[in-house]
């Protein structure tokens, strides 16, 4: 049976509805998300995040309510910070970071969480450009009678923008070596998500040295974000294979729209 990886930057939650439909309809063996929260105890589902003027919806127990609803799942929380969000002017302690999400069938022999750029934001969400981490899973693929491993990372926010900068070279050699702590060389390799960088940038040849290749540009893509993104550069997300995965298909998903990025998913044999 083929196999269906999704990776998204989630927003936060920001597009609820349409983002719970999504994810049921696409059924994902290994789901990657960025920009995911969790509330633990929030009375409110919904929370406000507040800085430097800039206010943005989240949706409280983002985590566990994509948990509760794959129920096939098993589920990982990997935070990268714990800052407050706002119920009203109540401050609600909260946390936010990646999750990835393995369907059950899938055994899970190994994975690596670390930081890529700076260490756990225990007291705000810190200045920028804030931590960043990464989440590694390898898994059994019974079907294929092998292993297989998945990596995904959300990558620094420069306010100078998404050009090369020594700690993107960095946050890319700290992935690789992430990376290297779990697959083996002779197995199938998959790393994707919200790299904040663009398609010339130098993570893509650090990455290639693991034998990596990106499908989004190699497949004529040239938009990963959605109308509810304004800005003129429109690259962010990649998804990077090795040449022995078995690329049946490839999308960079136009509708249903779910975040302000659009959902990168991968069917391999």
């Amino acid at each position: 049976m083929p196999l269906r990886i999704v990776s998204l930057n989630a927003w936060g939650g920001r597009l609820y509805g349409p983002l719970m439909r999504f994810l049921a309809d696409a059924d994902p063996d290994v789901l990657c998300l960025q920009e995911v929260v969790r509330t633990e105890g929030a009375q409110a589902e919904w929370l406000t995040y507040r800085d430097q003027g800039l206010e943005l919806a989240q949706r409280a127990n983002l985590f566990e309510e994509i948990y509760e609803a794959l129920t096939g799942h098993e589920a990982i929380f990997c935070p990268v910070a714990a800052g407050d969000l706002f119920d009203g002017d109540i401050k609600v302690p909260s946390q936010f970071g990646l999750a990835t999400f393995v369907r059950k069938s899938l055994p899970v022999i190994g994975q690596a969480q670390d930081f890529v750029h700076g260490d756990f934001a225990a007291k705000g969400w810190g200045e920028h450009p804030r931590a960043r981490n990464a989440h590694c899973v390898r898994l059994f693929d019974p079907d294929h009678g092998s292993a297989l491993t998945v990596a995904h990372m959300h990558g620094l926010r420069d306010l100078a923008g998404k050009a090369d900068t020594s700690e993107r070279e960095q946050q890319a050699k700290a992935l690789a070596r992430l990376i290297g702590r779990i697959a083996r060389a002779s197995e199938r390799l998959i790393v994707c998500g919200d790299f904040n960088v663009l398609p010339g940038s130098s993570t893509f040849e650090i990455l290639g040295g693991l034998g990596l290749s990106d499908l989004v540009v190699s497949q004529g893509y040239t938009d990963t974000r959605t109308s509810y993104y304004d800005k003129p550069t429109r690259f962010a997300d990649y998804m990077l294979v090795t040449p022995n995965v078995d690329v049946l298909e490839f999308t960079v998903v136009d509708e249903p729209e779910v975040s302000d990025h659009r959902a990168l998913m991968l069917e391999i044999g």
